[in-house]
């Protein structure tokens, strides 16, 4: 099995190499040194101007960022999530250093107050000037580092919105600290804790106990996800954990799920094409990212329309499909779709065939809207 995952790992490393991976020295003047820093940009991001994207930043990069990047690259393509910009910093041989916290409150002191400055004041600051950045950021660590990505969160408007923690080992006031900012956070946020059956037994016993308080948190504006792998230890459990967080952040994004089509869009008491609307409503309010419908999306609602038989759903679907896919069949034959059953097939035919010169897309091309038409033709004799 473990074989398995490490095969799972090096194709998402090799899909990886489709975007652009920049390696560069960052001159900080809070910590008086410079730190290696890895950069994946998204696909195409030269080609896409007007495009920002979230950024992930990735502590101990310098081996986590590999299957990070490779899981953001993979899910993107698949529009799953949003494309990102991901952001390693190398810690290799600092990382206690980089971490390190007050013994009186567990805050951080010494290096560890200096790398939490850079990171905040410098490094974002940075990546804000020189790349399309959004205003929607993940940080991910594991045990020292998870631990300390979550100093971020107990600042009064925190700068990510996303906290991965991989079996964080969690400083003694770290636990109280966190549950209360989530309590009274008046801001969406998203938190994500992974342990393992085989994981440091230490660091285990405070993550499951941290979970039974965080289980308690009654507070809308956050999403928890919690996963305690079988069979999984404190490294192991890194390569299932990358996949679950990263999927349970974007969960509202990803394309309408079967399960959203059955118990959703099939019930006559909903408005499939309202709850389209409000799905990327929700997501340009949540990620701050105006998203195109997805033609996958569209066509969930299409058929949904079909089998429940709710014509007049199609009135609003083609004004949408009209406002984002003009120029192509999509809107067209949502139209002539609304007027072949609500009694107007005359109307409907000659749509169908006004559709010809359009551009094709999805199962829509010329041959299958004159056929729909040639079909009304034939049925009333036009």
């Amino acid at each position: 099995m473990k074989h398995f995952y490490a095969l799972i790992m090096a194709v998402l490393l090799s899909f990886s190499g489709f975007s652009q991976i920049k390696y560069e020295s960052f001159s900080s003047q809070k910590l008086n040194e410079s730190r290696q820093i890895k950069i994946q940009l998204p696909r195409n991001y030269e080609e896409n101007t007007g495009k920002r994207y979230p950024v992930v930043i990735v502590l101990d990069g310098d081996y986590l960022f590999e299957p990070v990047a490779g899981m953001v690259d993979y899910y993107a393509y698949w529009e799953d999530i949003p494309e990102m910009i991901v952001v390693g910093v190398n810690q290799d041989g600092i990382r206690t250093e980089d971490t390190a916290y007050g013994d009186e409150n567990s805050l951080p002191a010494g290096k560890g107050a200096k790398f939490f400055e850079f990171i905040g004041m410098e490094l974002l600051a940075q990546l804000d000037q020189k790349y399309r950045t959004a205003n929607f950021r993940i940080i991910i660590g594991h045990d020292f580092t998870s631990n300390f990505i979550n100093f971020y969160l107990l600042k009064k408007d925190p700068i990510f919105q996303g906290y991965i923690n991989l079996s964080p080992d969690l400083a003694p006031d770290m636990a109280s600290h966190i549950t209360y900012a989530l309590k009274t956070t008046e801001s969406k946020k998203w938190f994500y804790m992974a342990t393992g059956s085989d994981d440091i037994p230490v660091l285990r016993k405070d993550i499951l106990s941290f979970d039974n308080q965080l289980k308690t948190i009654d507070n809308k504006l956050v999403t928890y996800h919690f996963d305690d792998f079988k069979n999984e230890t404190h490294y192991s459990l890194v390569g299932k954990a990358i996949p679950s967080a990263i999927a349970s952040m974007f969960e509202i994004y990803r394309p309408i799920s079967t399960k959203d089509y059955n118990e959703v869009l099939l019930q006559t008491s909903i408005s499939p094409t309202k709850y389209l609307v409000e799905k990327y409503s929700s997501i340009e309010e949540l990620y701050g990212l105006k998203r195109k419908v997805s033609i996958n999306d569209f066509l969930a609602v299409y058929r949904a329309i079909e089998k429940t038989r709710n014509w007049e759903q199609y009135k609003d679907l083609y004004k949408l499909a009209y406002d984002h896919y003009p120029r192509t069949m999509l809107g067209p034959f949502f139209e002539a779709r609304y007027e072949e059953e609500t009694g107007n097939p005359r109307k409907a035919m000659k749509i169908y065939q006004n559709a010809y010169g359009q551009e094709k897309i999805a199962f829509l091309d010329t041959d299958y809207m004159l056929a729909k038409a040639d079909a009304i033709k034939k049925d009333f004799g036009y």
